[in-house]
């Protein structure tokens, strides 16, 4: 049973569409609850880290890494400071996520982590002058 779980609406630079290169996927320093739900990390150190075992909807184990760039807290002309979680490029790819597709991750009450992409279910628009970006937020669901 999951004990908080978020989804997050993909962009095309999510799931590598755009041919951009992404350090992964954002999370915004207002997603307390969010940032709650992951493992702690040491702010006082540059770019803590955790990995986490996630488990996908087929039993795949994913070790993706969460990491708070923080090097304008610890260098001189620095100009990091954000939460990412990182390392699903390949699994994005394995499991066919699309823009506009919601990747879901949970936490269940044994403290394992849970991975999901949901389809959005409908066409891509076309765009006339190539993909566009769009940003979109995290939003808990449960």
């Amino acid at each position: 049973m999951s004990i908080a779980t978020f989804r997050k609406k993909l962009s095309a630079n999510d799931v590598g569409q755009t041919g951009a290169h992404q350090g992964g996927l954002l999370i915004p320093k207002g997603e307390k609850d969010l940032l709650a739900m992951l493992p702690s990390l040491d702010r006082s150190v540059k770019n803590p880290d955790a990995w986490i075992d996630c488990a996908d909807e087929s039993g795949h184990v994913l070790k993706l890494r969460f990491v708070y760039y923080n090097n304008k807290l610890h260098d001189p002309g620095g100009t990091r400071n954000e939460y990412r979680i990182t390392h699903l490029t390949g699994w994005f790819r394995d499991v066919g996520a699309r823009e506009g597709d919601e990747l879901e991750i949970s936490r269940t009450d044994l403290g394992h982590y849970e991975i999901a992409i949901r389809s959005a279910g409908f066409a891509e628009e076309p765009v006339e002058f190539g993909l566009r970006v769009r940003l979109s937020a995290w939003r808990r669901v449960h």
